[in-house]
């Protein structure tokens, strides 16, 4: 299990060495190829820029059609060329086959130093345990690929609500970012989701329950499961498509070709368009350089380390690692010396979404909860909370061996002394918890999501080891939930109608609950004192320097983050000028105005596809089409909430 160790070292002295080859040398570099870094790579080669993206994890083979393989593998192999003449020691990096299930952990894990190169990080803080994803793409490839607008909570967070009305601000690029990511209705009333509806009908909420917005090719009208058609978002831009077979196994990696990951989109069309991917290459240094702009040093992040050591140069750094990898990097250069400026308030306002991740699991294998894409509905207990069932595949059975009796939390007695209470009186049931045998067919996981304004802090600390590691406390605000009584209020319910038990997690035992939706910790702020970056998330005390991913969603969303995530990218980089162009937005460190995006020169989308840019002004606009929707609360709920 990762736990957020830093590689980083002062290889070089500030400014020192040669200019990198030309091969080597970006307008811009991107670090991590996940949402907020696929949106800079499209949208600024678009603008002219020269763009890389370095990327710690591989790349994964997605489609089962045989002209899309070949064309990849084209590509691959003329980048790995490149990738040769510049460093005949650098790893060659050719699509690797995503995993057939979670029991295949090289292919599903990613840890390294295991020889895991897959696309699950499992990382360990002191106070949550983080699932995150790995590899060219980043968490697409791991996802549940649901995607809704946030609660109102998170527009009208005191962190950063007095900047601008972000709520119109973002409207357009929301609407942007669902037409880029293929955004439907789940049309399948699945098994989970019958008794999802039956427990919120209990709760009183019925009205609130209602399909996921998922980001899946289902086919066109009167189309087959499994059938491969040309691009249907891109105006032929895009790749080849194949409709979904809804076989549950999105979040081990989709083989099948119907999951819109960042590889069918966004960054397919950036490296169609000019942008280089360099995979498995870890990001240990950023420095500045006495003649202006960035070096960028790195190794091979499958070998030894100091392994395929290479440097490459930018104008423009853009972080963009997730929210953890972001921050580990930019923790370390400040400790280092290289980014002594940043601002002290990296790290703080780290958000887990305020989540739990509960579950029940059937006693008997009468009904198939595997069926379905990842996440196919939801519903609201209270104005502020959000549940979902999500599912693995048939097989993918190894996170299971996460899962253990339900405790709640809270009172005076320690929770283990609670954990092992329960467990005296129901020995059945937690023997029950270790027969893996079709895990993922007889459980529905539920995760639970809350708006509430709560956080922790992310810091440096040291390894069990003596080297160094992040390491987290709690932070401003309420403290982060340990357990959340109404997920496990609404488990236990699940449990009752699926003849299960049900269950929380190994790491609850000591108060530590895990999350899928890190967030924050290089938030939007007015000023240094109140933020890493500002609000065209540039980063404080460091010219040239971004942060755009999921680091700087700055407040809990109360839903899944890869559409705020996506959002918040386009609006970034739709602000940049073209190559050459004057800059619209005021000078880092002056006040924050608002700033209409500026066209591309080359926009790789044509204007007729669902997919096209359709940026307004930054004044106006409304969220609208796309086929995803926020998430809208009843008047019942509302009025709740008032």
């Amino acid at each position: 299990m990762r736990r957020g160790i830093i590689r980083s070292r002062r290889s070089r002295p500030r400014g020192a060495g040669a200019a990198e080859p030309a091969e080597r040398r970006y307008d811009v570099l991107i670090i991590g190829s996940g949402f907020g870094g696929s949106v800079a790579a499209l949208r600024l080669t678009e603008k002219g820029y020269r763009v890389g993206v370095l990327e710690a994890g591989g790349r994964f083979e997605e489609s089962t059609d045989a002209d899309d393989r070949q064309a990849r593998s084209q590509r691959a192999d003329a980048r790995e060329a490149d990738d040769r003449q510049a460093d005949d020691q650098h790893v060659r990096a050719l699509p690797a086959p995503l995993p057939r299930t979670s029991w295949e952990l090289r292919r599903f894990l990613f840890a390294p130093k295991l020889g895991c190169l897959g696309i699950q990080r499992i990382t360990l803080l002191r106070d949550v345990l983080v699932l995150s994803g790995a590899g060219v793409g980043g968490g697409s490839l791991v996802y549940a690929n649901t995607l809704y607008e946030p609660l109102d909570d998170f527009y009208d967070d005191p962190q950063w609500r007095e900047l601008t009305d972000w709520r119109a601000e973002l409207a357009p690029y929301y609407d942007q970012a669902k037409r880029m990511l293929g955004v439907t209705t789940n049309p399948t009333t699945t098994p989970s989701d019958v008794v999802m509806r039956t427990v919120a009908a209990e709760l009183g909420v019925g009205e609130t329950f209602r399909p996921t917005p998922v980001a899946v090719f289902y086919g066109m009208p009167g189309m087959a499961p499994g059938t491969t058609t040309e691009d249907p978002y891109f105006g032929g831009a895009g790749p080849r498509r194949t409709s979904c077979i809804e076989c549950g196994e999105c979040m081990t990696g989709c083989r099948h070709n119907a999951k819109n990951t960042l590889t069918r989109n966004y960054l397919y069309l950036a490296e169609r368009a000019g942008a280089s991917v360099h995979p498995l290459t870890t990001v240990t240094a950023v420095r500045p350089l006495a003649r202006g702009g960035y070096a960028i040093d790195t190794e091979r992040t499958a070998g030894r380390p100091g392994q395929g050591r290479r440097t490459f140069e930018a104008d423009q750094v853009i972080f963009a690692a997730g929210a953890l990898g972001t921050q580990s990097l930019l923790h370390a250069m400040k400790a280092d010396g290289w980014l002594p400026n940043l601002s002290p308030m990296l790290g703080v306002l780290t958000r887990t979404n305020s989540e739990s991740i509960v579950g029940a699991v059937a006693r008997q294998r009468t009904t198939d909860y595997s069926q379905g894409v990842a996440i196919t509905s939801s519903f609201h207990p209270d104005p502020r909370t959000h549940v979902e069932p999500v599912r693995y595949g048939k097989g993918s059975n190894a996170m299971g061996l996460l899962q253990t009796v339900l405790t709640d939390g809270g009172g005076r007695k320690p929770r283990w002394l609670t954990w092992l209470a329960t467990v005296a009186r129901h020995p059945g049931m937690w023997l029950r918890t270790f027969n893996l045998r079709h895990w993922s067919e007889r459980t529905i996981i539920a995760l639970v999501m809350q708006s509430l304004d709560n956080s922790l802090t992310v810091r440096l600390g040291r390894s069990w080891f003596g080297g160094r590691r992040l390491t987290s406390k709690q932070g401003h605000g309420e403290p982060n939930p340990t357990w959340i009584p109404v997920a496990n209020q609404v488990v236990r319910r699940i449990a009752e109608l699926i003849d299960g038990s049900p269950g929380g997690t190994v790491g609850e035992i000591a108060n530590i609950p895990l999350t899928a939706h890190i967030i924050g910790g290089c938030v939007i702020g007015e000023s240094p004192k109140t933020g890493v970056v500002d609000g065209y998330q540039r980063a404080f005390g460091h010219p040239g320097l971004h942060v755009i991913d999921g680091a700087a969603v700055s407040a809990n969303l109360g839903v899944n983050p890869s559409l705020t995530i996506t959002a918040q990218a386009e609006r970034a980089v739709a602000l940049w000028p073209n190559r050459g162009e004057v800059d619209p937005r005021p000078p880092l460190g002056t006040p924050y105005r608002r700033v209409d995006p500026v066209p591309p020169r080359r926009p790789v989308v044509p204007e007729n596809a669902p997919g096209a840019l359709r940026l307004g002004p930054s004044s106006g606009g409304s969220s609208s089409g796309g086929g995803g929707e926020s998430v809208a609360l009843p008047r019942s709920l509302r009025q709740r909430r008032g």
